[in-house]
């Protein structure tokens, strides 16, 4: 006989009642821990500001064609008036590409600064016309004289703004690419002033 006898309830008892137990602990130790219902299995509670911006940017997201084509619209309109309003207030932040850039705002400083003969490119131009069109000889003659001492006066001054302008440039930005600046500001001068965009932000005679 064994000095010990082993208890026959012991070897004949169930052991699913073992395998049990570990089990219903295990679900009494996880009923104490509250878990937000909208955080992934697994990980923390996401905090109410992350939450509520999830939400904000499940709304937001279109959910046909129809109202992402709308939503496009809308935010095309929204950035037409804020580049409109640029361009005529100077605000940098949303002009076009084409005019945005020091460079590109003191080429055109430098031109709305002095008067240009290209800008008078139109009035004098309507003048001409209407001379060719009378039918007499010496009035047409004067036309096609006016024809020639505009273009040849265009020509001088926008060579002299182009020298002047392109020496400007390099002293006042000698490391930022000036490509295309000259040009830029040589077609602003055939515009007429109050016609410019962006708006002119200097006056007649006053040094960008």
């Amino acid at each position: 006989m064994p000095p010990h006898p082993v208890p026959l309830g012991f070897v004949f008892r169930s052991r699913a009642k073992e395998e049990k137990a570990p089990a219903d602990k295990a679900r009494v130790t996880d009923s104490k821990q509250t878990r937000d219902p909208q955080a992934p299995k697994g990980r923390p509670t996401p905090k109410r500001s992350e939450a509520q911006t999830q939400r904000r940017s499940v709304a937001q997201t279109p959910t046909t064609r129809k109202e992402a084509a709308k939503r496009q619209r809308d935010e095309r309109r929204v950035q037409m008036e804020k580049q409109r309003q640029a361009l005529a207030n100077g605000d940098e932040r949303f002009l076009p590409a084409r005019d945005k850039g020091p460079v590109r705002k003191f080429a055109r400083d430098f031109v709305d600064s002095r008067f240009c003969v290209a800008e008078f490119f139109l009035p004098m131009a309507v003048v001409i016309l209407v001379l060719s069109m009378v039918r007499v000889g010496s009035l047409q003659n004067i036309a096609l004289l006016l024809w020639l001492v505009v273009i040849v006066m265009i020509v001088v001054d926008s060579i002299g703004i182009a020298i002047r302008l392109k020496k400007q440039l390099a002293a006042r930005f000698p490391d930022v690419p000036k490509k295309g600046a000259v040009a830029y500001a040589l077609m602003r001068t055939l515009q007429m002033r109050r016609l410019r965009l962006p708006k002119p932000q200097v006056k007649r005679g006053e040094r960008p």
